[in-house]
């Protein structure tokens, strides 16, 4: 691209359009995911993709209907090639970091050539850690010619939240901490996740930061024993997760653990901060150091971001 033209965005990730937003670039974005809702903006722009499988119901139902699909072989979502024809985007940022998340980049770009738009950039996301998703906000700064721009946003994102982490190390000891992604069957939370953990003065019980999320057994979390647990299902709301929360409740020995009985179960809101590898991750961090350090941290995440159980 070169500086005279004007950029025509389409971003299918949720992340990738709250970079674009927290870049400056939002008044670009043409085309945008059917998950992309943040800012409230990006709504206004075309819906250029869609889901194959059920995307709201139990636990249970959705992993069913992933898990058919993919033995199928089949995508698990669809990119509107019409939509795209339509648009003629010159940059699309997409990712090439789990196909069950978001449309896969092989998707994208076998659509942009059926649409006529083969000579469309394609940037894709694939941080799996912190350091790899500001990587990735610089990634887009760059093939947007904002380099800079890129690198100021990412350096202050490290300061704020380089902050919060030393406040939160010297307040209280480090505390055991489940964080689930995932509650029929269950997921550990992985990625970057842990990372924010530890950066809240906690000990992540399970899950490896840069690697991704993996299935867990309910008798090594009875093991394990943590001190909080925290409820982050992969794009589910505070109240969704609340209306589908019966299976793990009624799990053996649910009672019996430690952050059970002391009432350090929380729900925070997945599919809007600890889900979306980009800005709002500074938030997510905000939001485990009010929980694992009440009364020191009050950012205002509250109803919000988190709620008890």
């Amino acid at each position: 691209m070169t500086s005279q033209d004007q950029p025509r965005i389409i971003s299918l990730l949720p992340a990738a359009t709250e970079i674009v937003c927290a870049l400056g670039y939002g008044k670009y974005l043409v085309g945008r995911s059917h998950e992309c809702d943040f800012p409230s903006h990006v709504e206004a722009a075309s819906v250029c993709t869609q889901s194959r499988v059920l995307s709201r119901g139990s636990f249970s139902q959705i992993d069913q209907g992933v898990k058919q699909h993919l033995k199928s072989g089949e995508s698990l979502y669809e990119v509107l090639t019409d939509k795209l024809a339509e648009l003629r985007p010159n940059f699309v940022i997409t990712q090439a970091q789990c196909d069950v998340c978001a449309v896969s980049y092989n998707d994208v770009q076998q659509a942009l050539t059926e649409a006529g738009c083969s000579d469309c950039r394609i940037v894709a996301l694939e941080g799996q850690n912190l350091i790899g998703v500001w990587e990735d906000i610089g990634k887009v700064a760059e093939a947007l010619e904002a380099g800079m721009k890129g690198v100021e946003f990412v350096r202050n994102l490290g300061r704020r939240m380089g902050t919060v982490s030393r406040r939160a190390r010297e307040v209280a000891r480090e505390q055991r901490v489940a964080c689930l992604e995932w509650l029929e069957p269950l997921m550990a939370a992985g990625n970057w996740v842990p990372e924010l953990v530890e950066m809240a003065g906690g000990e992540n019980l399970f899950g490896v930061s840069g690697k991704h999320s993996p299935w867990l057994d309910w008798n090594d979390v009875r093991q394990a024993d943590p001190e909080v647990l925290i409820l982050m299902p992969c794009g589910f709301t505070i109240a969704q997760t609340r209306e589908n929360l019966a299976p793990l409740l009624n799990l053996k020995g649910w009672e019996e653990l430690q952050a059970v009985r002391r009432d350090r179960v929380f729900i925070v809101d997945g599919n809007q901060f600890f889900n979306r590898p980009g800005p709002r991750l500074a938030e997510s961090l905000e939001i485990l150091a009010e929980l694992l350090h009440p009364g020191e941290f009050w950012l205002g995440h509250e109803g919000v971001g988190w709620e008890k159980l």
